[in-house]
């Protein structure tokens, strides 16, 4: 797959991304059995990947998104800006926070300072990816789908300049 001046390949296909999803759900259906949970989905990139996990979600819950800025490219700026911040009431509520991707951990903590100043009854996230050797931050995810390595990845709501969101699979650069 090309998109504008670079080329991809197949990574991680639908099935395996979907049964990643309904194992996270699972999880956290286990975990806040007989709890009410606020789900906050990240954008652009956690839509599809809020979506399909609020499919198998059988808990008490709200859903919520925020949107914040950190990438340009294929690479972080290493700022992260609040586009869009928390609407919904959280306080003494469980909160989940939806990511794509977890990789340096730089929009996570910017997050986590939006969130946690509304006092939560408690604050996870759920990621459908995870980049550990790429991690720097304080908010390690606690429900992960996919431990993947440090590439830069698009498709399933993840893009490079905006587009390529709108595949059912995941894919890698081949550079």
């Amino acid at each position: 797959m090309q998109i504008e001046d670079k080329k991809f390949e197949l990574y991680l296909s639908e099935e395996k991304i979907q049964a990643s999803i309904k194992q996270l759900a699972h999880q956290i259906n286990t975990a806040y059995a007989g709890e009410e949970v606020v789900f906050v989905g990240v954008l652009n990139g956690a839509f599809m990947f809020a979506a399909d996990l609020l499919k198998d979600i059988t808990l008490e819950c709200e859903i919520s998104f925020v949107k914040v800025a950190s990438y340009k490219g294929t690479s972080s700026t290493g700022k992260v800006h609040e586009l869009i911040g928390l609407k919904t009431d959280i306080k003494d509520k469980h909160v989940i926070i939806i990511e794509d991707i977890v990789d340096s951990g730089l929009t996570l903590s910017k997050i986590y300072s939006m969130i946690d100043h509304n006092s939560p009854k408690s604050v996870e996230v759920a990621t459908l990816l995870y980049k550990p050797e790429a991690f720097k931050g304080k908010y390690p995810p606690k429900y992960v789908g996919i431990e993947i390595p440090n590439k830069f990845i698009v498709g399933y709501g993840l893009d490079y300049l905006e587009k390529g969101r709108n595949t059912r699979d995941i894919y890698q650069i081949t550079e």
